[in-house]
């Protein structure tokens, strides 16, 4: 309402009434609840498909990820009970060095799925326990590069090796023939370069510089005869030497004058 001045020159001034047409003209909405309604109804529906989306895990992944996981702790308890029973063995004895049969029997056991899989193969000699990492699937002819998966392979016999204090020889074995290039002019520089490469892959995976030793043999301490290919593949190898009590030092002594 607004209030107009009305009434002749001098006279005296009355309130009059004009209805105010924009305010007649506007109507109240009822409607704007619709607006929220909206919006919780796009929140509920959001929610609900995140809820869905929860549910809806592929049952096979989840599986293969719930076997992994089980394998990854078997694995993990197998390699601690193998390092109990090596601690258990040494001070059970009279020395500080673990017996051949108690290195074989945890290398088996922390070692038993890349024993099956790899070629890598475990027995006891006269020195000690003998761990083979045959040429094939760990380096390419002619070369002293390990393989991404013999990487893999010698940082888990470090692993296992950390358990016991024993010295441990690493040997390079090749076949009989002969090899001659940019970088290795023999079998000996190859057997040896590759001797070393695996020693600086065990100092990288924790074990002592001080209880390693690497060398060449060449081709003149074959495994078996150089008779075929077959056998030539078996000689191509660098072997990991544990050393018993009898032989435990990587080294002879260095002599004084």
């Amino acid at each position: 309402m607004r209030l107009a001045p009305c009434g002749s020159a001098g006279g005296p001034l009355r309130s009059v009434y004009v209805p105010d047409r924009r305010r007649a003209n506007r109507r109240v909405s009822h409607d704007r609840w619709l607006v929220s309604y909206a919006d919780f109804i796009t929140l509920l529906f959001a929610f609900f498909a995140m809820m869905y989306a929860v549910s809806s895990v592929d049952a096979r992944k989840l599986e293969s990820a719930a076997a992994g996981l089980r394998a990854a702790f078997a694995e993990s308890s197998r390699r601690q009970e193998a390092a109990v029973d090596l601690s258990a063995g040494s001070q059970s004895g009279s020395t500080d060095v673990a017996s051949p049969e108690d290195i074989e029997a945890a290398l088996r056991r922390s070692l038993g799925t890349e024993l099956a899989s790899t070629g890598l193969s475990l027995r006891i000699g006269r020195r000690g326990v003998i761990l083979s990492i045959p040429e094939a699937g760990s380096f390419s002819t002619g070369d002293d590069e390990l393989s991404p998966l013999a990487l893999s392979l010698v940082d888990e016999i470090a692993l296992a090796m950390a358990a016991f204090p024993n010295a441990v020889r690493v040997e390079g074995h090749a076949d009989n023939v002969p090899i001659s290039t940019v970088r290795f002019r023999s079998n000996w520089d190859l057997s040896a370069a590759r001797a070393s490469r695996v020693v600086e892959e065990l100092i990288r995976g924790g074990i002592e510089p001080s209880r390693l030793a690497a060398t060449g043999y060449a081709e003149f301490q074959p495994r078996v005869p150089n008779s075929d290919e077959l056998a030539r593949a078996a000689n191509r190898r660098v072997d990991l030497v544990i050393l018993n009590q009898a032989e435990d030092v990587p080294e002879p002594p260095m002599e004084r004058e």
